[in-house]
């Protein structure tokens, strides 16, 4: 089934369906609190792409899902433009590193790494909540950890570049630590700050060619639309509750990596 090198893979209409359904999951995700990526990249991997090319076109396929995302958080990412701007550098420099390395990267070898990757973005996640605690002290007031937010910010967008499935989730998580914000200001500026990562990858990865095009644009349609959907239910869903649903899906995830 995979010709997906050459862009000329052929997809029946249950596939194209499942293919929007999995874009608005994705969208929907990315929207509440990233992880989207651990909803499509799966069902790429189902309709027959390797790992290495699912995801590069999987990065491609969700990046407007990130768009509904920021239209849907535009109050809380407005007063954040200033953070953005301090972290926009750093978020290009390892998205751009991130994204020559997967290319230099044999598909074997991606392969063997992407299921841990998936559980390490979805154990982080879950120990958010712990770590944050860890940060502050006991009893101690919230504040911001500059250094650890930029090296931070870096790494995670390495990781962008190098693998987009669970990068709103570490994202998040770094955020959430380094930042005395609640997690729907964070999600805002996560939002942000994934669409430049996804955008620079997505850039790298356009040139560099090896793209599903049939499967960009039914992901595309689909995540789109949950990214706006996503955004609005996070300002009402309890965060543990929102929590612990992408770390499960992540951990569903790396367990059909790794059969």
């Amino acid at each position: 089934m995979e010709s997906a090198l050459l862009g000329t893979i052929s997809f029946t209409p249950l596939h194209e369906v499942l293919l929007v359904l999995a874009g608005i999951g994705a969208g929907i995700f990315n929207g509440v609190a990233g992880g989207g990526s651990l909803i499509s990249f799966p069902v790429l991997l189902a309709l027959g792409l390797s790992p290495l090319t699912a995801n590069i076109t999987n990065t491609v396929g969700i990046w407007p899902g990130y768009l509904g995302s920021a239209a849907g958080f535009r109050d809380e990412i407005s007063d954040q433009m200033g953070q953005f701007a301090r972290l926009s550098p750093v978020a290009v420099l390892g998205a751009v590193a991130g994204a020559a390395l997967l290319l230099t990267t044999s598909s074997a070898d991606f392969t063997a790494i992407a299921p841990w990757l998936v559980l390490g973005a979805s154990l982080l996640f879950a120990a958010q909540p712990l770590l944050r605690r860890a940060l502050r002290g006991s009893g101690g007031p919230a504040r911001t950890h500059p250094v650890l937010l930029m090296t931070g910010t870096f790494a995670a967008s390495v990781y962008g570049g190098y693998f987009g499935a669970g990068l709103g989730v570490i994202l998040l998580a770094i955020l959430g630590l380094c930042l005395p914000d609640s997690i729907t200001r964070t999600s805002g500026l996560r939002t942000v700050l994934s669409i430049l990562v996804n955008g620079v990858a997505a850039l790298v990865f356009l040139i560099h060619g090896g793209l599903v095009w049939e499967a960009i644009l039914f992901l595309a349609l689909g995540s789109a639309v949950g990214g706006w959907i996503g955004a609005r239910v996070a300002l009402s869903i309890p965060a543990n509750a929102l929590r612990a649903v992408v770390v499960a899906v992540g951990l569903a995830t790396t367990v059909k990596l790794l059969v």
